[in-house]
């Protein structure tokens, strides 16, 4: 009975240590399988390959450590043709920009615009991305700016009146290798708006503070670095007075790992995206568009 005892004890023991062993293995393997996919499902890369298209954000947040230098340069209109090379040698508006990525999802940047010496503090964060295999089908950012006007004090009455601010939320998605769209509906609010007095002696604004907007961009690549780019930016809000026209950009892009340049044409000669939305009164069926560039150059820290 002893013998058959220990027998039956050493048996029940290597069963045991078999089924441990067998459970172990099997944990392991689905760690390894859970690891896997986890691994496999990763963002989508390069929806767009530049932090701004035309005047707006795109979704793109640099990988952290980033630094980033941003020349935008906007010509004069083509309408007076051989006069001034039509635009070349018009007045121009252009904006030197820098932007930096602290931490992950998060690129935070100042910059100045010539026109009124703008200049504005911005923020954009990743909010959701594009995952390669199922998940989150879209990108999701948003971005924010505030932009002080540099001008002389005489143009304003109060401090704060120098102050404007621009929010968009960036939805994008990227198609194919080749195309990859992006939507964003825009939210523009300057402290000052012009104004005047009725007949009752009551200030009446010719505007509104608060301007929405929608704004979107198409990127098609025709090759590894090379692609068109479309775009256009279009009002909601309507006002009593000076109502913006729609801007309209097409145009091309060239980009390398750590540079990217942009020509195109458009009909807003303003860089500041609440610029863009607000006061642009060019019309492009008038022929009054412009030929713009931006150029961009990354560095990795």
């Amino acid at each position: 009975m002893q013998t058959f005892n220990k027998n039956s004890s050493a048996l029940i023991g290597h069963l045991c240590r078999m089924l441990l062993l067998c459970f172990l293995s099997n944990s392991l393997m689905a760690q390894e399988e859970a690891t896997a996919n986890v691994s496999t499902n990763k963002p989508v890369k390069n929806t767009f390959e530049s932090a701004t298209i035309f005047d707006n954000p795109t979704s793109l947040v640099p990988i952290k450590g980033t630094f980033e230098m941003d020349i935008q340069h906007r010509f004069g209109t083509v309408n007076n043709g051989y006069d001034d090379l039509w635009g070349i040698y018009a007045p121009a508006n252009i904006r030197i920009g820098f932007n930096y990525v602290p931490i992950k999802n998060l690129a935070v940047g100042f910059g100045l615009t010539k026109e009124r010496l703008q200049w504005d503090l911005n923020a954009k964060y990743a909010i959701f991305q594009q995952m390669q295999d199922g998940g989150m089908p879209l990108s999701v950012t948003w971005f924010s700016n505030m932009v002080i006007d540099g001008r002389d004090k005489k143009y304003f009455v109060r401090s704060s009146d120098r102050l404007s601010y621009y929010h968009a939320l960036i939805i994008a998605r990227k198609l194919s290798n080749r195309i990859s769209l992006q939507l964003s509906p825009t939210l523009s609010f300057r402290n000052n708006v012009e104004g005047y007095y009725d007949d009752d002696g009551v200030v009446q604004k010719k505007m509104e503070n608060a301007h929405f907007g929608l704004s979107g961009i198409a990127r098609i690549k025709y090759s590894d670095s090379g692609a068109i780019i479309l775009g256009f930016d279009q009002a909601l809000t309507q006002h009593t007075f000076n109502n913006p026209y729609p801007n309209i950009c097409f145009g091309f892009e060239f980009t390398t790992s750590a540079h990217s340049f942009q020509v195109f044409a458009g009909n807003s000669s303003g860089i500041l995206a609440q610029s863009t939305n607000v006061y642009n009164q060019n019309d492009f069926q008038e022929g009054q568009f412009l030929i713009g560039f931006n150029i961009s150059r990354l560095w990795n820290f």
